[in-house]
Formats: structure tokens, sequence, C-alpha cells
């Protein structure tokens, strides 16, 4: 796959104004409510209201996760990780993997109802549900749509264990309601931090919440009792893997009171792999023939180099206390495992 295949964003979308004209629907979305909002956290951004048939997602047998149910209340992450792994997903719905994932959100606003409802189903065995795995539950949308709180109160009132990975500070809103579910059934609560660097975090994860900023909500839910992970992900090859970069970062969430840090090295599937890979030729052209060679093969770097990426983050982490004895009963989002690479044509 070549690195320049994917149109820019659209220009003249300067920060502050409102959102332009709505574009036509698309055609996998009928009878979707289309808003926008003339405020400057949503310039540029278009919603999708949607009323979905169904909220619990089985995840497929071949997949390797650890983990056999999510939630996905949204579809599009204004986060706009460059390199976020979901953004082919865009693609089933007549949108594109690039500044569409980043602008159009699909917004499953029955999500709370939905929960609820098919967790009563006579069928449903209480199972553990993910969410945050796909796209960001607590993305900036979180904030106006409120779709979280009804379906923490749906796991909660059914004492249905779960779990949520967020890079969304927005989860301190809930830290009350997550209490309260912690108190009748396990709850797991885990941050992805994969750096510190401040500029690189502006360029590579323009969206979100500050990494120190998520190290800190990762403080007070420790406080709170929680045994928090992190997800030290992804660790970007030659931006977030040197010695320094991985000491620091590991310290920072130590500091933070973390029971344990799980590393993961950046994996590039189809549709994150093109966009990341414009990003990287604009700011960062000079590693460009190192990315084509540990891609050379598909989607994830050499065995090789994430073993010794994964040692030297375990090593960094024992030595700073981690992983930590667990003081309760809530439950750690487990890490997850490494599929085997898929085969793709060369960088």
């Amino acid at each position: 796959m070549r690195w320049d295949n994917l149109a820019a964003p659209p220009v003249g979308d300067a920060p502050g104004r409102a959102a332009p004209a709505t574009p036509p629907l698309p055609l996998a979305l009928p009878g979707a409510v289309v808003r926008t909002f003339d405020t400057p956290g949503f310039a540029g951004m278009t919603f999708y209201e949607v009323r979905a048939k169904s909220i619990l997602n089985k995840v497929s047998g071949a997949s390797r996760v650890p983990f056999e149910w999510t939630v996905n209340p949204y579809r599009g992450c204004s986060h706009a990780c460059v390199y976020c792994f979901a953004r082919n997903t865009h693609t089933y719905l007549d949108l594109d993997a690039g500044a569409d994932f980043d602008r159009q959100v699909i917004v499953k606003v029955n999500a709370g109802e939905l929960v609820r409802r098919e967790l009563a189903a006579p069928r449903w065995r209480g199972a553990h549900i993910a969410m945050g795995t796909n796209v960001d539950c607590y993305q900036r949308a979180e904030g106006r749509y409120r779709l979280m709180p009804p379906i923490i109160e749906a796991l909660r009132d059914f004492a249905n264990p779960f779990s949520i990975l967020t890079k969304g500070t927005l989860i301190l809103r809930d830290l009350p309601l997550l209490r309260q579910a912690a108190q009748v059934t396990r709850v797991g609560v885990s941050f992805s931090v994969g750096l510190l660097d401040e500029r690189l975090w502006r360029s590579v994860e323009p969206g979100t919440p500050s990494p120190r900023r998520r190290l800190e909500a990762v403080r007070q839910f420790a406080d709170a009792g929680f045994e928090v992970g992190v997800l030290m992900a992804p660790i970007l090859p030659g931006l977030g893997d040197s010695d320094e970069s991985i000491e620091a970062t590991v310290a920072a969430i130590a500091d933070a009171g973390a029971t344990s840090v799980t590393p993961l090295p950046l994996h590039l599937r189809s549709g994150a792999r093109e966009w990341y890979a414009r990003w990287l030729a604009g700011q960062h052209p000079h590693l460009l023939p190192r990315y084509r060679e540990l891609y050379r093969s598909g989607a994830y770097a050499p065995q090789s180099y994430q073993r010794e990426l994964t040692a030297r983050v375990r090593i960094a982490a024992r030595r700073h206390g981690l992983p930590r004895p667990e003081r309760g009963d809530h439950r750690q989002l487990p890490p997850p495992s490494v599929p085997a690479p898929e085969q793709l044509s060369l960088l």
C-alpha cells in the first residue's frame, strides 16, 4: 500500500468556526438524524444519531482478544489518533478511514436502554463486557450525549462484570457510578498512555486529553480503590521506543498509582496504515525507511522487535515496582493478545 493514497482533511475548517454544511447522509445510515454544533469543541464535526437494533457485540471466535462481548456506543472518534486501528470500520458505513473517522461520528442514542434490555434477556448469562475496545466511549461527544451513565447503571443493576479502556478524562464524571457498580460486580478501569512527550502527543493524538491529565485520572481512580491498569500503547518506533522515553513513561505510570503496565507496540492495519503513513511522511520523513523495513510483511512489526520492546518495558516496570499486588476485587482489563501478522503489500 502506498503512503500517500488518502486525501488530506478538508481545508478551511479553522478552529473555533461552526461546522460546515451538513454532508449527504451515508447510504449505510438511512433515517439517521444529522446534527452539527456551533461550539468550538465540535467545529467541523458531524454527528449521525441512530437508534441501534442491538448493542451487545459478540467478538469473533477467530479474534485473540481476551473477552467475548463488547459495547460500542459510538463509531468514529474525535480523539483523531493517527494510528487508530479502528479507522477501517468507517468504510463499512460509506465513509472514509481518514478525516471522516475523526469528524463524522455515529451516536447510538438508545445505547443505555438497549444494554438494559439485552442484559434482561433470558439467554444472557452475565458474561464480562469490555468497552473502549474499538473507539473511545469517553471521547468529546460523550460530554454532550451522556450515553455512558445509563450503560453503567444497567450493568450495576444487573451486577454484570465489565471493563473500560479509555484515553478520556471524562470518565471521572462517572467515578461515583463506577464505585457503586464495583460494590456488586467486578469492574475494571484502564487508561491508555503510550508516551509523555507533549509535542508528539499534540501531533499524534490531537483530540485527546494530555498524557499528564490521564495520569492524574489514574491517580484519582487508584485513590478511590481501583486497581488501575495502564496500556502503554501504542509505542511508536523511532518516536517512543527509546530507553529514555520508556523509562520516563513507566516511571510516571508507577507514580500515578497504576497497578500494572502493559506495553503494546504499534500495529498498522489497513485504513490506519495509510493515514499514519501520510502523517509520518509529513512530520517525520526520515523515519520512512525504518517503517518500511519494520512493516514490510504486514500490520505488525517483527516478533523480534516486539519481544525486545516488551522486555525493556517490563524491566523498567519491575524497577518501579510494577505490577503491584491487587488491593481489592475490582477487575483490571486484561492485556490484549497480539494476533498473527496479516499480509499486506509493501509500504
